[in-house]
């Protein structure tokens, strides 16, 4: 029998490597897909349109836009409509759908200026971009929108890692051995760009010091242990140039360990220690480190004395957290099915992921940029 029928919430990443809308997309379990119900203060619904299967939209909402499948004929509405294509079908004329959905493997069959030409009236997006050269390539073609499925691979133009992010594993690393504050110190002494993006972050106004901090000890003091070795977990997948620019695997860092944090304690572990949080949002972010850091994951884990569960979890998804690092992994690359069947497996209810992504989503779009 198959598991029941679960939600999944893809990001589409715009042209300026933000978060620029939402694909919803369902497994085909057994029963109907839970309920999407957004609480109304959730900020970042308010700017993007959401891509849900026509079927299943919850309420007429004016950023929530139907997604059909082609071949499909809707009659004139006054709600902005989207269109799924497929090989098998003619692509619409061009200004028939507010939106066109274009799997990257279609894409690449079209004859020369095909995406440009509807991106003149419509607005393109790719989905099922698996690598960073379909990604260059659909924006070059006009398309205002990507999949993300290329941020879990390695970008072959991105140059080696700089001395900054050893510098982060190597304050990681103290943290973890509950070093000095001195030892700290010494580390962010030794780096500009570090210490300067921790000043930044302690004086802004998600921290709102009353008097602005002027020392590495004062900003350690004022962030805490916990949430600055949070904070560095984050930073490292930061723009190293702090050019105004965004990383966006920094954001699907943010999003999985987050993830990881709201859904570990649904694995009734046996005797859960208190830092299971703290444990499961750095196994989630740190899973993403061998993309970033070009190195091997078996290597990132010899480097950090990082405790057994995360190890197991990170080397070979080992042990509950990694069958749920597993299940998130399967997720983000969109073989929703199998996802599906390990969240069952971990006795995760398709209402309670939904609720963990929505709640994850808004989490990541509210950190302050590094």
């Amino acid at each position: 029998m198959n598991p029941t029928c679960y939600s999944f919430i893809h990001p589409l990443i715009g042209t300026q490597n933000t978060v620029a809308g939402y694909l919803v997309e369902h497994s085909t379990g057994a029963g109907e897909p839970p309920q999407l119900l957004i609480p109304p203060e959730t900020e970042f619904t308010l700017r993007q349109p959401w891509f849900l299967p026509a079927a299943h939209l919850p309420v007429a909402a004016e950023n929530f836009i139907p997604l059909w499948k082609a071949p499909a004929v809707v009659d004139s509405t006054s709600q902005p409509q989207a269109l799924l294509t497929c090989p098998d079908t003619r692509l619409p004329a061009t200004g028939d759908w507010a939106y066109l959905l274009v799997p990257m493997s279609h894409a690449r069959t079209l004859p020369p200026f095909a995406l440009t030409g509807l991106a003149v009236r419509s607005r393109v997006i790719t989905t099922d971009t698996q690598n960073h050269k379909d990604r260059e390539w659909a924006i070059a073609n006009g398309c205002c929108m990507t999949s993300g499925e290329y941020l879990l691979t390695v970008n072959p133009s991105q140059r080696a890692p700089d001395t900054t992010r050893q510098k982060m594993l190597a304050l990681l690393a103290l943290l973890a051995q509950d070093a000095s504050t001195q030892e700290l110190n010494n580390i962010l002494r030794q780096e500009t760009k570090l210490s300067y993006s921790l000043l930044r972050l302690v004086n802004s106004a998600a921290i709102a010091p009353r008097t602005p901090i002027t020392s590495f000890s004062q900003a350690i003091d004022l962030l805490g242990r916990r949430q600055l070795e949070r904070w560095v977990q984050l930073l490292i997948f930061a723009n190293p140039e702090h050019n105004g620019g965004t990383n966006p695997l920094l954001y699907t860092a943010a999003l999985r360990g987050r993830l990881m944090e709201l859904l570990v304690p649904q694995l009734k572990l046996p005797h859960a220690q208190e830092d299971m949080s703290d444990s499961a949002f750095m196994t989630g972010c740190f899973s993403l480190l061998s993309v970033l850091l070009h190195i091997p994951m078996q290597e990132i884990v010899q480097q950090l004395p990082l405790a057994g569960c995360i190890k197991d979890a990170l080397s070979h998804h080992g042990g509950r957290a990694g069958q749920l690092l597993l299940a998130l992994e399967a997720a983000a690359h969109r073989n929703l099915n199998e996802s599906a069947r390990l969240l069952s497996l971990l006795d995760i209810s398709p209402d309670t992921f939904l609720a963990a992504q929505l709640d994850a989503l808004h989490w990541a779009e509210r950190i302050p940029t590094p």
